[in-house]
């Protein structure tokens, strides 16, 4: 099923929601019972503790949010969608955190070297810590689950809020045994032991900062749109393999959310057909999606000269860059000088003057493009692109459908004119008309055939305006 199915997108949308909305009862349900059980205690790191949690709350309610609006479909404001988003609310849960560390350093530095603070480590603190990691390591799980199945980075920082919390818990919940010991066990060390619960909200800050600063760095990287690591050598190297890329040339990626969008142009001969090369641009697209799963990939194509392209094939290249097809093209070297001769196609309703400027235009650039070309001869002809209003008259023209068939048969040397058709247009005939040849002749006596064939009809019968003749190849005896 396509990741752009509506019924996946409204799972998926769901599955996300749910995931944060129970984030946001767990934070509301920790922070109250940290909240209480610091201020009934003094404990400082259980107090760090409820504004940790707070402001998780807060952050599970941007990530609810987040998640909430990230996967709605791309419109004419926003063409790459919205799942940017979730990166920043990620970037604001970062700033909350790192405020709060401050606070809680500051806090810990007056208590530690300014300020005695009476703590008294009951039942009821140990309880909320407890019940606090508890809490933490199932809500952290799902929440990764989520964010690894999802590939959000609003559920990810969720999870991570979560993470944190355990390992921070613990160092409280040292530093409330420590006071413990002070007051039960070590009553001469009490004044020195009463002091941990402030070291511990130190290493919940420095915890916190740590995670934050991760978080953080990543969500920037996404925001600002930087490359992720390693991946760039990869497309470039998938790309290498697909056949029929010259080159692959510039790679460009930004992420919006869980969606990665990439753009790339390639290298492919010029000569080849649009179809050809649509179909190598798709290759090195599937490519890319094996790499990056559900990524939007555009790939440029860039036309390129290539080392075995040989001369003729060059100078069509050109010509059809500027939309005027070429043949007969026949090249000479003359004492070091190219000499070059070609037939230019053009449309019917131009004037003399246009197709030659047309011409020349063509000359020119092969000239520029080719500077071994010393001269350039054009013959100018029509391309056939109006309508002609002959009427099929075969069945009337007995005796002239007999004359092409005995010029044809004396020119070829057997009996090998079939499928004749004549169209009058006034008193002039069109002729087409199929010949069978030795089916191993080379092609460029076939074409000197058929043109005696041509030639020698126009001659015998100056009414035949227009000659067609279709070489085939004959059937094995």
């Amino acid at each position: 099923m396509s990741t752009d199915d509506p019924t996946t997108v409204a799972l998926t949308r769901r599955e996300k929601k749910r995931a944060a909305a129970s984030s946001v009862f767990a934070a509301l349900g920790l922070t109250g019972m940290k909240l209480a059980v610091g201020l009934l205690s003094g404990s400082l790191g259980i107090l760090a503790e409820a504004a940790h949690s707070g402001l998780d709350l807060v952050a599970a309610v941007v990530t609810l949010v987040a998640v909430s609006v990230s996967d709605r479909p791309a419109d004419e404001a926003h063409p790459y969608g919205h799942g940017k988003i979730e990166n920043f609310s990620a970037l604001i849960e970062t700033a909350l955190l790192f405020l709060t560390c401050a606070w809680i350093i500051y806090e810990a530095v007056r208590r530690i070297f300014f300020r005695e603070v009476h703590v008294e480590p009951s039942l009821w603190a140990f309880l909320v810590i407890l019940i606090s990691i508890f809490v933490d390591i199932s809500r952290s799980r799902m929440l990764m689950r989520a964010a690894r199945k999802h590939d959000s980075q609003a559920l990810e920082a969720d999870a991570l809020h979560f993470s944190t919390d355990v390992w921070s818990s613990a160092v409280v919940l040292g530093g409330l045994a420590l006071v413990l010991a002070g007051q039960k066990l070590l009553p001469g060390r009490a004044a020195f032991l009463g002091r941990a619960d402030a070291v511990a909200a130190l290493g919940v800050a420095f915890i916190v900062l740590f995670v934050s600063y991760r978080l953080g760095k990543r969500t920037i990287d996404v925001l600002l749109d930087s490359a992720p690591d390693g991946l760039k050598d990869k497309i470039v190297a998938a790309a290498d393999e697909v056949e029929g890329v010259i080159n692959p040339g510039h790679v460009r990626m930004r992420r919006s959310g869980a969606r990665v969008f990439i753009d790339m142009a390639i290298e492919v001969d010029r000569n080849l057909s649009f179809e050809r090369t649509h179909a190598i641009a798709e290759g090195v697209e599937a490519k890319i999606q094996a790499l990056v799963p559900g990524a939007d990939v555009v790939i440029h194509t860039d036309p390129r000269e290539t080392e075995r392209e040989n001369l003729a094939r060059r100078i069509r290249a050109i010509a059809e860059r500027n939309q005027l097809p070429v043949h007969n093209i026949s090249v000479h070297d003359d004492q070091g000088e190219i000499h070059v001769d070609l037939h230019l196609e053009v449309d019917d309703h131009l004037l003399l003057h246009q197709a030659h400027e047309l011409a020349s235009h063509v000359e020119q650039d092969l000239r520029a493009e080719i500077p071994a070309i010393a001269r350039v001869n054009t013959h100018i002809e029509s391309r056939g692109t109006g309508v002609g209003s002959g009427r099929d008259v075969t069945a009337e023209e007995g005796p002239l459908v007999e004359q092409v068939k005995r010029v044809t048969d004396a020119v070829a040397g057997s009996a090998c004119c079939h499928n004749i058709l004549v169209r009058r247009q006034g008193d002039r005939f069109s002729v087409s008309l199929h010949c069978g040849f030795d089916r191993n002749l080379p092609v460029i006596e076939a074409h000197k055939l058929s043109t005696r064939i041509e030639e020698a009809l126009k001659k015998d019968n100056p009414a035949i305006e227009q000659v067609l003749v279709h070489t085939e190849p004959e059937a094995p005896r």
